[in-house]
């Protein structure tokens, strides 16, 4: 199986393979120091810069090192990612980290015991909120 690679998600340096064309949610938001008056409305103001998260990244299948290596970044706790920015419609680099990873064995090499590709590899990065970026 070809893997291919491209520009729509790189850690550390890394462009990783393209995911699943459907399921990525990219979510931005507001954190908010608010409380309530005297009269019961909520006063507040933003804290912070607005942040992102990208829920959903899912890769059909991949061979068991191409995952391995994915792995082995999302298993450093932060990393430096580059991703699509829909409010400025860019490319924007953040300091992120990563939410839980799961795969489900596909094919097991019968000599090994050892998984040679995964089916349904999944994680999600979270913005780690650095105000200088």
């Amino acid at each position: 199986m070809q893997v291919k690679y491209g520009k729509f998600i790189i850690i550390n340096g890394i462009e990783f393979p393209y995911p699943k064309k459907s399921g990525i949610v990219l979510q931005n938001f507001t954190l908010v120091d608010s409380s309530r008056n005297a009269l019961g409305t909520v006063i507040g103001e933003k804290v912070g810069r607005t942040q992102y998260k990208i829920n959903g990244l899912e890769w059909a299948i991949l061979p068991a090192d191409v995952w391995s290596t994915m792995c082995k970044e999302f298993d450093n706790f932060t990393a430096t990612v580059t991703f699509p920015d829909m409010v400025n419609n860019e490319m924007r680099t953040l300091t992120m980290y990563f939410g839980d990873r799961s795969a489900e064995v596909y094919i097991i090499d019968k000599t090994t015991g050892m998984p040679t590709y995964y089916i349904d590899c999944k994680c999600n990065i979270i913005d780690v909120g650095v105000q200088s970026e």
